[in-house]
């Protein structure tokens, strides 16, 4: 698993913060979901496409830990 770290990293670096100003798209949309903004059905993918790289970023750095 440590070999995914590297690609991980970059992909939550690149995907997972894009846009980088004014302030990350994840950023927003998890801002969204707490306030309990109303949010279209793109918005909700949008936050997938943009939160999946965090999400493939925990499940890894918690196998490494685990040491598989």
């Amino acid at each position: 698993m440590k070999k995914y770290l590297g690609i991980t990293v970059v992909a939550v670096c690149t995907l997972g913060l894009a846009p980088f100003s004014p302030e990350p798209h994840i950023w927003k949309q998890i801002k969204n979901i707490w306030f309990g903004r109303k949010m279209l059905t793109i918005d909700w993918i949008d936050c997938l496409i943009h939160g999946l790289p965090w999400i493939v970023l925990v499940a890894v750095v918690i196998q490494v830990i685990r040491g598989k």
